[in-house]
């Protein structure tokens, strides 16, 4: 499976997953923090961490969720590695900045991948 590259603005992190679901989805339920956490079986103190954007939507979490919502757990997956990346990135950028690429341009066959910095 290729890589693309996603641009994506540096100074704004990407949503929280926890903020999607707080404001997109319960909201228009109008469900309550404790009935989600009743459907989803979790705690109430659980889904509200996640709500809160304190904590990350686990692989455990987003198969709940994306039962409970209907559209799987990729997407929610998906949006919380997004989240982790830009925040690691960001936390990151010095030390990033010193490390040379030596695979620019070329196919590294133990890994399978190909890059393109």
């Amino acid at each position: 499976m290729e890589e693309y590259l996603v641009k994506r603005p540096l100074k704004r992190p990407p949503v929280h997953p926890g903020e999607i679901l707080r404001e997109d989805v319960l909201k228009n339920l109008g469900l309550s923090v404790s009935k989600a956490a009743k459907h989803l079986g979790v705690s109430r103190q659980q889904l509200h961490r996640v709500l809160a954007c304190t904590h990350p939507i686990t692989t455990e979490m987003a198969l709940r969720i994306g039962k409970f919502a209907g559209n799987g757990p990729v997407l929610w997956l998906q949006m919380q590695q997004a989240y982790d990346l830009w925040c690691a990135e960001n936390r990151m950028a010095n030390e990033l900045s010193m490390i040379e690429s030596v695979a620019s341009d070329r196919h590294v066959p133990e890994m399978g991948i190909h890059s393109s910095v």
